[in-house]
């Protein structure tokens, strides 16, 4: 369905986040409060374009010893989302992932894997949206391509 070489994965990716310093100068950018929880956090989403979700957080945060909550955790990348620092994609309605590329872009879900994908920018073209009242406006787009692997 796909061509897989015009897939891009973006964990393979770098991002410009490499400090504990432009990790503060970024939480505060963006209206933040740096808590140490918070910065943690931070340092494990943003260290690439990934897609975790908050159980995967939650323990990268955790790998050398408990010090951030579950519901720390949560709190934590449902505020990042608000804030813009991170992008919330909800696959299905029991599983969330957190996308640290904030960018406008789309995905492919494989629900036999449980593998989230970013679509390149010109592989899903999207004519236009509905006529919205004059009390609204859109902010986004998002769409997730399902797909199954073949038996």
């Amino acid at each position: 369905m796909f061509d897989s070489e015009r897939v891009n994965t973006m964990e393979s990716m770098e991002s410009n986040i490499k400090t504990k310093s432009q990790i503060v100068d970024l939480l505060v950018n963006h209206d933040v409060t740096p808590t140490q929880q918070r910065v943690k956090i931070a340092e494990v989403l943003l260290a690439r374009h990934q897609h975790l979700s908050a159980d995967q957080v939650l323990d990268d945060v955790n790998r050398e010893r408990a010090v951030v909550s579950k519901a720390t955790v949560y709190n934590t990348l449902g505020l990042f989302a608000r804030k813009g620092l991170v992008r919330e994609v909800i696959v299905d309605p029991s599983k969330v992932f957190y996308d640290s590329n904030t960018s406008d872009h789309h995905h492919i879900f494989n629900v036999d894997t449980g593998k989230l994908e970013d679509l390149h920018g010109g592989m899903l073209q999207i004519g236009s949206v509905p006529a919205l009242s004059d009390q609204v406006e859109t902010v986004g787009v998002d769409v997730v391509v399902r797909v199954r692997n073949k038996n």
